[in-house]
């Protein structure tokens, strides 16, 4: 698996788990899929991502989006 896929993957995971904890637990956990959304689109527009920094300083090869 390359970044891309591993970066889609891990902030489709987040987001769903915000939605499980907003609806079943607490409404705050709607802030967890509020932040992964507004990661998601920030990193659309300046390329920058912490996490895909670190996966490559792990040795993952890059896709096209996080090169």
């Amino acid at each position: 698996m390359n970044v891309d896929r591993i970066m889609f993957a891990f902030a489709g995971a987040m987001n769903l788990l915000g939605l499980v904890l907003g609806y079943w637990l607490h409404p705050y956990g709607f802030l967890l899929s509020a932040f992964v959304g507004l990661n998601m689109l920030q990193s659309a527009f300046t390329g920058f991502c912490p996490m895909a920094i670190v996966l490559k300083k792990m040795g993952m090869q890059p896709g096209c989006a996080f090169k």
